[in-house]
Formats: structure tokens, C-alpha cells, sequence
């Protein structure tokens, strides 16, 4: 984990402005896809004493990219930032997905999940056999990373905004991981419900499966103890440093 100072290149509200594109200085990493960073604004003030975990969008020699959802007032703060504003950034935190380029590979994303699978479309993660389905509630035009991403990757996306289109994603779901078969790789990240959905899925069809969590997190490095999840064995563990990605197998479901 390293430490750094980095200031603020854009902050681009989406078509629906809860949706924030916020683009740093380039952060002198090579992060793996599903590992996270936390950001501290320079002007958070001591109301606001933690920073706020992020999956890691792009991260190259134009920047560092997040991508997230307004829901508090961490991501206010953030949303509010300027260009040459100073963000405090430690990362890459976590473990992130563990892919082969021969496996057959379905990308799962919900809502703002779908930020963590950005790094699969650059060189050296893109995966040929792999492909993603996208569940939203908002607008799709309130995504613009999914029409990026959908240059890169075969992309399609269902819209939930009624019982029978859950029922119909829910199905959807159940039939493409049924179809990868055991040879085959699921990469999960989303709304705890989905997380908890596609984890039975894999566990019923025998079907090998990651799932990147979406906990609360206070400092990112294990310390605070705010994001603890339960493993099969029944052992609490710090997501932010065992996770955000676990095998399905590794975690409880009930």
C-alpha cells in the first residue's frame, strides 16, 4: 500500500447526476482488477475523519478513475471537488480477481458494481472469452462507463424497475451461469441481495465464483474493523484486506 497525494483532473456528473466520474493525477501503480482505493479530500474537515472506498475504474499514464454513486456525505464531498483540488489516495487495497485468459469468463455487475470490472477492458487484463451482463435500475444513459466498457467487451444490460423485470434478470442470471458449466468463471459485484443470489447460483451448478463486496469501510487497511464478513468456517475476517473478493465457496450465505 502506498500513500499518496493526488489532485483533481475533472469531476463529471453523469446524464443522472448521482452518477460521478471523478478523474485524479496519474497514481505511479499497476493495480489488478477488483482491488479498491480510499480517498480523502484535503477539505473534508474532521466531521468527516474517514475516507471513502472506491473500486479502482482506469488507472494509467492519463489518470486514476473512480466512478460512483452520490449516497452520503462522503460522496457529496467528493462530488463537489474542482480541478486542482488535493485528494488524499492509498491504495491499491484489497484482493482482486484471479482470472486465466482460457477460461470462459461472465462478468456480473449491478448498479455502480460495474465500476470494478473497468480495468478488464485494458491491456494486460482483457480476457477474450469473456463477456458481461449489466442489472440497473436507473436509465442506462446514466452509465456512460457502460457504453466505454461495451467497446471492449460484449456487453448487455437489463433494467429492473418493476417485479417482473427482477423475476426476468433473476432467470437470465440462472441461465448463463447454468450454461458456463464448471469450466467456466464467474465474477460477481454488485447489491448484497445479487452477491447473495449469484453465489447460490454457482454453489448449485457447480460453477466457480468471486464476488467482490460492497462493505462499509473506515481506513481500508484492516485496523478499524468496520467491514468484517463471516466465512464458511464462521471466522470473521476484515473484507478490506481478505477481500473485497472472495470465492464463493469461502463465504456464508444465509
Amino acid at each position: 500500500m502506498n500513500t499518496i497525494q493526488l489532485t483533481v483532473q475533472a469531476v463529471t456528473p453523469g446524464p443522472d447526476p448521482s452518477i460521478v466520474d471523478l478523474a485524479l493525477a496519474p497514481a505511479p501503480w499497476k493495480p489488478k482488477p477488483g482491488q479498491f482505493v480510499m480517498l480523502r479530500p484535503a477539505n473534508f474537515g474532521q466531521e468527516l475523519t474517514w475516507g471513502r472506498p472506491f473500486s479502482i475504474y482506469r488507472c494509467d499514464e492519463a489518470g486514476l478513475r473512480v466512478v460512483f454513486q452520490v449516497i452520503g456525505r462522503g460522496t457529496e464531498r467528493l462530488a463537489a471537488l474542482r480541478p486542482g483540488d488535493a485528494v488524499t489516495v492509498w491504495g491499491p487495497l484489497g484482493r482482486g480477481f484471479a482470472t486465466k485468459p482460457e477460461t470462459p469468463t461472465l462478468f456480473l455487475a449491478g448498479g455502480i458494481g460495474l465500476a470494478a470490472f473497468g480495468l478488464f477492458a485494458e491491456e494486460p487484463f482483457r480476457l477474450p472469452h469473456a463477456q458481461l451482463l449489466f442489472g440497473h435500475r436507473l436509465p442506462l444513459t446514466a452509465y456512460p462507463i457502460y457504453h466505454e466498457m461495451a467497446q471492449r467487451i460484449p456487453c448487455e444490460a437489463m433494467r429492473q424497475t418493476s417485479s417482473a423485470d427482477i423475476e426476468a434478470f433473476s432467470e437470465e442470471l440462472s441461465r448463463r451461469i447454468k450454461a458456463l458449466g464448471p469450466e467456466g468463471l464467474v465474477l460477481c459485484c454488485g447489491p448484497t441481495p445479487m452477491l447473495r443470489a449469484v453465489a447460490r447460483l454457482c454453489l448449485e451448478h457447480g460453477v466457480p465464483g468471486q464476488v467482490s463486496l460492497e462493505n462499509r469501510m473506515g481506513c481500508g487497511v484492516g485496523v478499524c474493523l468496520g467491514c468484517v464478513a463471516t466465512t464458511a468456517s464462521g471466522e470473521r475476517v476484515q473484507t478490506c484486506v481478505h477481500g473485497p473478493v472472495f470465492d464463493v465457496r469461502a463465504l456464508t450465505w444465509d
